[in-house]
């Protein structure tokens, strides 16, 4: 019979932003296996996403994001949509725009808190800074 200690260290509690980072860590660490070019991509929507979502909007962002047709940034939304618990880019999507006013604020700072993390790893794990090699200015595309 396991003590109360023991069952505590069996079942580890994390923050919110402590399973926002564990997730977004594996899905970028999956990333830097792909060509350098998608990897710059990648890594330069999740600098730019979070900076979209305050100007416009979460539903105006992923929608944006989503219409784009680049398949790296598409990667990004269902990464993050997997992260914040949605099915995929499209459900969270819908999610977002049927959401009431209080679900929508905090949808979108979970989608922020989420983000952060997907930029710092993407600077830690990708090597891509903000304003770099896969920006739109990028004639590689």
């Amino acid at each position: 019979m396991q003590t109360s200690s023991q069952q505590a260290k069996d079942k580890v509690i994390q923050t919110r932003d402590q399973e926002y980072a564990v997730h977004a860590y594996n899905q970028v660490k999956t990333v830097k296996h792909m060509p350098e070019a998608a990897r710059d991509r990648y890594g330069s929507m999740a600098h730019k996403l979070p900076i979209l979502i305050r100007t416009a909007g979460l539903a105006q962002a992923l929608a944006f994001v989503n219409a784009r047709g680049k398949d790296e940034h598409k990667r990004l939304l269902d990464d993050l949509a997997l992260t914040l618990k949605q099915q995929d880019r499209e459900n969270l999507a819908e999610t977002a725009m049927k959401a009431t006013l209080s679900e929508y604020i905090y949808l979108t700072q979970q989608a922020l808190a989420a983000l952060l993390w997907y930029k710092r790893f993407a600077q830690s794990v990708l090597d891509v800074q903000p304003g770099g090699k896969g920006d739109d200015n990028d004639e590689s595309r």
